[in-house]
C-alpha cells in the first residue's frame, strides 16, 4: 500500500475566507502535501471578463494600470504573504487558479513576493492555453465573434452526443462574445509539478483537476496507460473537496449539526483534506481536529451530487466519472471512507465557458413593512414598472426588454402555487430589475425606485443610493475539439512547454454507459398499514447547484428503506409540477444506488443563468430546499416510528 497523499482545500469560490489557509497550514503543518484553492465559478469568469474589457479600453487610451483586475489579487497579497514560509518549510506545495484569465502575470508577482521574503529559489509554474481569445490582439474597442471558432459545438447537460438537446442559447454573429475559456485538465499541473514547480498557478482548468494534477504527479499515473478508475477516484476526491465547506457541514441540509458543533462551529468551520491512496483509489475525507463542522456519509453524499448532471457521465478532460455505485462508510469521527468510481476514456471535446453581453441592467430594492407586505410590494413594483414605461413611450424610448418584481421573504422563492399565508406576512424586500438595450434609458428607473416612500404605500424603507445600471452579461457553456487547444507550461525563465493530452475516445462509444450493477432496495411493504404523509426533508438530504442557466437538485435517502418510498413520489412529473415557476425546460431524473439518492436536471430554469438571471436565485442555491420542505411522501406510519423521525 502506497503513503496516502494528503491534499487540503481552502477556497471554494472567489468570496471565500482567507483564514482557511492559515488554519490548514498550521494545524496540518508538514502532514499536508498539497494545499488547493478553486477560485473561478462561471459568475467569476464574467467579473474578470468585464474588468479585462476595461484594461484594454484604458491602454487604448493611453492610460497605465498594472493589471491585477485580471486575476485573484486576494491571494498573493492576503494568503501567500502569510503562509509561505511555513507551507514552504513544511513541504507543503500550493495548486490554484488564481490566475483568472492571466496565471503568467500572477506567476510574475509571486517572484517579486518571493524575492521580497528572501525565498528565491521556489519554484512557480503558469498553466495557461485555457484562454481561445487569447491570440486576439484587442485594442478594447474590436469585437470577437464566436463565429471565428470553427467546430465550436453547443453543450447539452442532458446528452452526450445530442448537442443541441436543451441547450443554453448561443450568441449570433451580432452579439460579440467578451471571453471564451476551455476547461483544460490535470496534466498541465503534473507537468508543472514534474518539473519542480512549488507553486502552480492555472486559469481556468475543471475544478477536480487542482487534486489531480498532483494524485497524478505522486503516483506517475501520466507516464502509464491511462488507469481510469484511478483518475475517476482522483477526479471525485477533486469534486468532493473543491467547495471548501460544502463537504464538512456548510450548505448542509441538517445545519444545526455544524452551527452548533464543537470547536466554534460555523465561526471556526474546519476545511477539507482528502487522504488518497494511489494503490487502491479508496480516499478518506477529513478535516483538521478541534475545528467546527463535520465529515459525515450525508455531508460528503450531498456534496458529490452538488452541480452534477448524468452521474453515469460525469464528463472531465482526462475521464469519465461514473458516480452511480459510489460507496461512503463512516470509519471514525469526522472521517468517511470513499469507494465505488469507475472511469472510462475521455471525449475527444473540452467543455468550454462563454460569455456575450446582451444589453444593460439595473436592480433595486425597498424594504416593506406592515399589513399585507407582500400585496403592497408587488403593487409598488409594477406602478414603477408601468410609469418607466409610460416615459419610455412618451420620449421615444423603447420599453423595457424585462421587468422582474419578487417580495422577497414573501415566499417568492416558492411560486404562486406553493407560498403559503402570503396575506398574513407583515415584512418583505421589494427587488426589482428592469433589462433595456440603453444604459442612459435605465436612468430613469434608477430615479423612480425612491419615489414609492412618499407617493405610494404605506411602511416603505430601506432606500439607498441610486442604482447604476451594469452589463447584462451572458454565460454560455459549449464543446471545443480537444485536439485544437494545447496546454502550455511556463516554469521560471524556462521556454514554454506544450503539454500533449493523453489518449480520448473517438469511437463515441461513452454515449452508451454500461447499466448499473443494482444494489438491493427495501421492499415497499405499505399493505394492510396505516399510509402517512411525510415531509422530504424528514425522510432525505438535498442540495442544489447551477450549470449555466441548468440547476440539478440532489437528494439523498436518510436511511435505505425510506429509498423506494421517495423514488416512488419523486416522480418526474411531480418536480416540474411543483418547479414550474422557474423551470422553463425539461426535467430528468437519474438514479444513484450506492448513495440511496436521486439527482434531478432542470434545463431553462435560472432565468437565463448566473450572470444574466434576473431572479434572486440566480444559481438554484435553494432549490433543493425547496422540494425538501414543500414535498410529501407517502411511508407506512410504523416505519416512520421505527425511525424515530
Amino acid at each position: 500500500m502506497t503513503k496516502p497523499i494528503r491534499i487540503g482545500c481552502y477556497s471554494a469560490f472567489y468570496g471565500d475566507s482567507p483564514e482557511a489557509a492559515v488554519q490548514l497550514v498550521k494545524h496540518e503543518g508538514a502532514n499536508l502535501d498539497y494545499l488547493v484553492a478553486d477560485y473561478l465559478a462561471e459568475i467569476t469568469m464574467g467579473i474578470f471578463a468585464i474588468r479585462r474589457k476595461q484594461r484594454r479600453m484604458m491602454k487604448y487610451m493611453g492610460l497605465k494600470d498594472d493589471g491585477s483586475k485580471e486575476y485573484v489579487a486576494q491571494f498573493p497579497n492576503y494568503v501567500l504573504r502569510r503562509i509561505l514560509p511555513d507551507a514552504i518549510q513544511n513541504g507543503t506545495k500550493i495548486v490554484t487558479n488564481a490566475g483568472a484569465l492571466n496565471p503568467i502575470l500572477l506567476k510574475e508577482i509571486i517572484e517579486e513576493l518571493l524575492v521580497e521574503l528572501n525565498m528565491p529559489n521556489v519554484k512557480v509554474a503558469a498553466v495557461v492555453g485555457d484562454d481561445l481569445m487569447a491570440s486576439e490582439e484587442q485594442d478594447g474597442l474590436s469585437t470577437v465573434s464566436l463565429n471565428q471558432f470553427k467546430n465550436f459545438t453547443p453543450f447539452s447537460p442532458v446528452s452526450p452526443t445530442k448537442h443541441q438537446l436543451h441547450s443554453d442559447r448561443l450568441p449570433d454573429s451580432e452579439e460579440p462574445i467578451v471571453s471564451l475559456h476551455a476547461y483544460l485538465g490535470a496534466r498541465g499541473v503534473c507537468a508543472a509539478l514534474d518539473a519542480g514547480a512549488q507553486i502552480v498557478i492555472t486559469g481556468r482548468v475543471v475544478d477536480s483537476a487542482l487534486v489531480v494534477g498532483p494524485l497524478m504527479h505522486e503516483f506517475g499515473w501520466n507516464k502509464m496507460p491511462p488507469p481510469y478508475d484511478l483518475l475517476a477516484a482522483a477526479s471525485l476526491a477533486g469534486h468532493i473537496i473543491e467547495c471548501g465547506c460544502h463537504a464538512t457541514g456548510g450548505n448542509f441540509t441538517d445545519w444545526k449539526l455544524a452551527a452548533n458543533s464543537d470547536y466554534g462551529g460555523f465561526a471556526y468551520m474546519g476545511y477539507p483534506i482528502v487522504e488518497f491512496d494511489g494503490s487502491s483509489g479508496e480516499f478518506v475525507v477529513t478535516k483538521p481536529d478541534r475545528t467546527g463542522g463535520l465529515v459525515s456519509v450525508a455531508t460528503v453524499s450531498e456534496q458529490i451530487l452538488y452541480e452534477s448532471l448524468d452521474p453515469a457521465l460525469y464528463i472531465l478532460p482526462d475521464v469519465i466519472l461514473d458516480l452511480r455505485q459510489i460507496n461512503l462508510t463512516q470509519i471514525g469521527p469526522d472521517r468517511v471512507l470513499v469507494r465505488g468510481a469507475q472511469g472510462r476514456a475521455p471525449t475527444p471535446w473540452l467543455k468550454c465557458c462563454g460569455i456575450f453581453m446582451d444589453g444593460w441592467k439595473l436592480s433595486g430594492q425597498l424594504v416593506i413593512g406592515g399589513h399585507a407586505a407582500k400585496e403592497k410590494a408587488e403593487a409598488v413594483g409594477r406602478a414603477v414598472r408601468d410609469r418607466v414605461n409610460a416615459y419610455y413611450r412618451e420620449n421615444g424610448i423603447p420599453e423595457f426588454r424585462d421587468f422582474n418584481i419578487e417580495a422577497v421573504g414573501g415566499e417568492s422563492l416558492y411560486g404562486p402555487s406553493n407560498s403559503k399565508n402570503a396575506s398574513e406576512i407583515r415584512e418583505v424586500v421589494l427587488r426589482m430589475t428592469g433589462h433595456h438595450d440603453d444604459p442612459e434609458a435605465l436612468k430613469a428607473l434608477s430615479i423612480e425606485f425612491v419615489s414609492p416612500v412618499t407617493n405610494m404605500a404605506p411602511g416603505i424603507t430601506g432606500f439607498f443610493e441610486r442604482a447604476k445600471p451594469f452589463p447584462n452579461l451572458i454565460h454560455f457553456p459549449g464543446l471545443y475539439p480537444k485536439a485544437q487547444v494545447e496546454t502550455i507550461l511556463y516554469l521560471g525563465n524556462q521556454k514554454k512547454q506544450v503539454v500533449p493530452w493523453g489518449p480520448w475516445d473517438d469511437s463515441h462509444s461513452f454515449q452508451n454507459p454500461a447499466p448499473v450493477t443494482l444494489v438491493p432496495e427495501a421492499i415497499i411493504d405499505d399493505k394492510q398499514q396505516d399510509i402517512i404523509k411525510v415531509k422530504l426533508i424528514d425522510l432525505a438530504y438535498g442540495r442544489s447547484g447551477d450549470k449555466g442557466d441548468v440547476s440539478n437538485i440532489g437528494i439523498i435517502a436518510r436511511d435505505p428503506t425510506f429509498y423506494p418510498y421517495i423514488k416512488r413520489s419523486l416522480t418526474v412529473q411531480v418536480v416540474s409540477e411543483y418547479m414550474q415557476h422557474v423551470c422553463k425546460g425539461t426535467v430528468v431524473r437519474y438514479d444513484l444506488p450506492g448513495l440511496l439518492a436521486l439527482n434531478f436536471v432542470l434545463t431553462a430554469t435560472l432565468g437565463g443563468g448566473g450572470l444574466s438571471s434576473m431572479i434572486i436565485d440566480r444559481q438554484g442555491k435553494t432549490y433543493a430546499q425547496l422540494l425538501l420542505t414543500g414535498i410529501e411522501v407517502e411511508v407506512p406510519s410504523n416505519l416512520v416510528r421505527f425511525s424515530k423521525l
